[in-house]
């Protein structure tokens, strides 16, 4: 019977990109319901459901950047690299065409819609970078 040992400790790894992406889209809670209620005012019932649909588009994009870059940082630095950098554009392309499949094929006021998606995520992008820039996310710490 033989025993591998290993020349690295093993560190429990804790999936900060997963509660980095889910502090982000708990952000989702201010901007939504204002845009929502602008666009449900200025636009209809149209404007209000297509302004949902933009909130719910980017925090689908946020949760799915935190669980790439969580699964990746498992496998290694170089996959963990890849995904941050190729990730990016791949799932700001990925955006874009549910964007445009949604605004093509689903009943949705376009303007509503698209300001929204637009808005939301610099927003919530913004938001996380102030936070983790002023020290408020704590237990996010790698080390």
């Amino acid at each position: 019977m033989s025993t591998t040992v290993s020349a690295e400790p093993q560190i429990p790894r804790s999936d900060v990109e997963i509660k980095l992406a889910r502090h982000t889209v708990a952000r989702a809670i201010y901007p939504g319901p204002i845009f929502i209620a602008v666009f449900w005012l200025t636009r209809g019932w149209d404007g209000a459901w297509s302004a949902a649909l933009g909130v719910v588009v980017v925090v689908l994009n946020v949760l799915l950047a935190g669980a790439i870059l969580s699964i990746s940082a498992r496998i290694s630095l170089a996959a963990y690299h890849a995904a941050a950098l190729i990730g990016f554009f791949l799932r700001l392309g990925l955006l874009t065409l549910t964007m445009l499949l949604i605004a093509e094929f689903a009943p949705v006021d376009r303007l509503a819609f698209g300001i929204t998606a637009v808005v939301t995520y610099l927003i919530l992008i913004g938001a996380e970078m102030v936070a983790m820039a002023k020290g408020k996310e704590r237990e996010l710490e790698w080390t």
